[in-house]
């Protein structure tokens, strides 16, 4: 399927020179760092064509649960690098850990998430990579998650039932489950016996998609997903008879779109790249809110006021909007996603191919989703990176219980999401 790449000898120049100049421009800057982490994110995800809403949408619609499977190995995977950072790299009390609250919050935001995230067909990375080859759609999308998020702050600082937790383990008292607590005589404090629950869980839920994707095939629900046989098409590299310095070789390295399981373990690497860079593990939402914060200061709403309502100290939008780590890394997804498409000749064939797939009617679909999306990471503090990812390879329950609301909420946005496209 190589011809369905490089389609332009002009596109990967520009790409290359984009990744040049933002190598460049990280230097000069407070977060650079963050800046490449973020690209990091934004080139992992498009270029292995993956996703956490994928995860749900694509069982429900094409019946293929590849996509699910990988994102176990993620899970794993990243479980194992984080064990490995923590065992090499000092005292885990030094990182802020997304071992989060288990409550009503948790529940309702997953299940909120999963509607909105089915009816966008994108959750928040999503929806920043989507603006390079979905951009209708994902703008619209982004336009109403914003205030979703920023509207739900105020609830998410002040409601014990989002804040406190029901359940908590010995070194997170009041804060959460840690599951390496769970195994006190553990010899590496806990971590092995960890690192085996995460497995079977990874492993149950390998073994729920086996089983989704063979009743689809029994009930003849199964179509199949059209980028996931592209992405597992062979193609050798003739590395006897053929130049090293060859469109083959480019499009091999470069541009030849990665398996979802080789996208899942680069997003395990990225996510122990910025915990191990930042001392936070992966979030993408709280900016959104911010940045819809700083829209309203355009109108001559102070930072104060803003702060007041969202219960959150002034200095988050009063802060210049270079310097806002968290802000600077969700740019990088999107350019990211961008700078692959560049390199990989493939860039204006998706945007245009993403126009032409957006229809004016689904407009209502796409607010709706983004809204209840942004407005259910404050309930559950967090999106599919800040309350799932995050929390599972930070060895988190809370991340496992996200995921089986969010599965749910999913399955009821997907049925919605037909009903509505039917009529």
């Amino acid at each position: 399927m190589k011809q369905e790449f490089m389609k332009s000898k002009v596109e990967p120049v520009i790409g290359w020179l984009l990744l040049a100049v933002l190598l460049f421009a990280s230097t000069q800057m407070k977060v650079g760092s963050r800046l490449l982490v973020g690209l990091g994110f934004g080139y992992v995800l498009m270029r292995a064509y993956t996703g956490f809403a994928g995860s749900v949408n694509r069982a429900f619609r094409g019946g293929s649960t590849k996509l699910m499977r990988s994102m176990a190995l993620m899970f794993f995977v990243s479980a194992v690098l984080f064990v490995a950072l923590m065992y090499f790299n000092g005292d885990p009390e030094s990182y802020k850990l997304s071992v989060k609250a288990i409550n009503l919050g948790l529940v309702i935001g997953a299940l909120l998430f999963g509607f909105g995230m089915a009816l966008c067909s994108c959750c928040a990375s999503g929806a920043l990579t989507d603006l390079a080859n979905g951009t209708p759609r994902a703008i619209v999308t982004l336009i109403f998650f914003f205030p979703g998020v920023y509207l739900g702050f105020r609830l998410q600082h002040t409601q014990s039932w989002i804040k406190d937790t029901l359940f908590s383990s010995s070194s997170y008292q009041g804060k959460g489950v840690f599951l390496p607590d769970l195994f006190p005589g553990d010899p590496l404090n806990g971590y092995i016996g960890g690192l085996v629950l995460t497995g079977i869980f990874s492993l149950a839920l390998v073994g729920y998609a086996f089983w989704y994707e063979k009743m689809k095939r029994a009930k003849n629900e199964f179509s199949g997903i059209g980028m996931e046989t592209v992405q597992e098409t062979p193609f050798e590299l003739d590395t006897k008879n053929g130049k090293f310095f060859s469109k083959d070789t480019y499009y091999y390295i470069f541009a030849r779109p990665w398996t979802l399981n080789q996208g899942a373990i680069g997003l395990a690497v990225m996510a122990t790249v910025v915990l191990g860079v930042t001392k936070k593990s992966w979030g993408v939402t709280t900016a959104f809110g911010i940045w819809f914060g700083n829209f309203l200061q355009l109108f001559g709403v102070s930072s104060e006021t803003l702060a007041e309502f969202a219960q959150m100290p002034p200095d988050d939008y009063a802060k210049p909007f270079l310097e806002y780590g968290g802000g600077i890394q969700n740019i990088g997804i999107f350019i990211g996603a961008v700078m692959y498409l560049l390199m990989a000749g493939r860039f204006v064939f998706e945007f245009k191919d993403g126009i032409a797939d957006f229809k004016v009617k689904d407009i209502w679909l796409f607010a709706l989703g983004g809204f209840i999306m942004g407005f259910g990471t404050r309930l559950g503090n967090g999106c599919n990176a800040g309350a799932l990812f995050a929390p599972i390879s930070n060895m988190s329950l809370s991340g496992w219980i996200y995921l089986v609301f969010l599965f749910v909420g999913g399955f009821i946005g997907n049925r919605f999401f037909v009903k509505c496209k039917v009529k």
